[in-house]
């Protein structure tokens, strides 16, 4: 990695969103992190003067299923490229009725149902503890609805994301109950990069994009996988202009208000820290 590989805005490409067209002198880099490998080479360029950095997070082809996710790679990956502002598009299944299949959804929180994932950088001789109240950037969100209402795309705001484990869609009784909580969207992997976003002091948002009814539906026995490839096929292209036409938004915001997070957060006694626990951490702590 040099000086020229560089990054503002890191966006994770969901089920559909396998890459961003329209970077100027796009590249592609392969990074090695102390979490492993990312789900595959970021793709690096400029779109209208800011520096993107783009990684599908089920690799290209979509090889890992939402439970292999190198999410912990993924993230620090792009906060060593310097990344201050992470947006995730994912497909997720709609809760409600209002919310429809090919609708998108900017979500505000998020109830974590996984069992089987690291969502930490920290533990083996490193404790911290981040706040997670509200774990979407409200600056980011205004900034995609301004880009939405110029790109003329439905875009609903706010709502409960379940993040589920996967990989098997719901049954109906777990949607009944998600539905009992008031979740508005039940999808499989934005929770986990949410929280390790918060960690790596990055700003997050994510655009959900609705490919069905979850399996509550009356008119919607259960989730069909060719259903949900074809609407989220259909709105690669509406998402890849939604996120182009985002982007200067985001920049024009500034440095992640989370920058400085991990300030205070550390419990660790400094000389009880361990030196591979440092040198693990350093991109996290490191506010270029």
């Amino acid at each position: 990695m040099n000086e020229r590989d560089r990054a503002t805005i890191g966006v994770i490409g969901g089920s559909g969103v396998y890459d961003l067209a329209g970077l100027e002198d796009a590249r592609e880099l392969e990074l090695n992190t102390p979490y492993g490998r990312p789900s595959d080479a970021l793709l690096l360029g400029r779109l209208d003067g800011v520096e993107v950095a783009f990684l599908p997070r089920h690799g290209r082809g979509h090889r890992f299923t939402p439970s292999e996710v190198p999410y912990r790679a993924n993230v620090y990956a792009l906060r060593m490229l310097g990344v201050e502002r992470l947006l995730s598009v994912s497909a997720v299944g709609s809760l409600c009725e209002e919310y429809a299949p090919g609708d998108f959804v900017l979500v505000d929180q998020f109830i974590d149902r996984t069992h089987r994932r690291v969502q930490t950088f920290f533990g083996d001789g490193i404790v911290a503890h981040v706040p997670m109240g509200d774990p979407v950037d409200p600056a980011m969100v205004e900034a995609v609805l301004a880009a939405a209402a110029e790109e003329g795309v439905t875009v609903h705001r706010g709502g409960a994301y379940v993040c589920i484990e996967g990989p098997q869609f719901s049954t109906r009784a777990e949607s009944e109950l998600y539905r009992s909580w008031g979740a508005r969207i039940v999808g499989m992997t934005n929770g986990t990069e949410a929280r390790l976003a918060r960690e790596a002091g990055l700003a997050f948002a994510c655009i959900a994009m609705v490919t069905d009814y979850d399996c509550w539906h009356p008119d919607h026995d259960h989730v069909d996988v060719e259903q949900v490839i074809r609407i989220a096929h259909r709105n690669a292209e509406n998402v890849r202009g939604l996120v182009r036409r985002s982007i200067p938004r985001l920049a024009a915001l500034g440095p992640s208000p989370w920058a400085r997070v991990l300030e205070g957060a550390v419990m660790t006694r400094p000389d009880l820290i361990p030196a591979d626990a440092r040198e693990r951490t350093e991109a996290l702590f490191r506010r270029d």
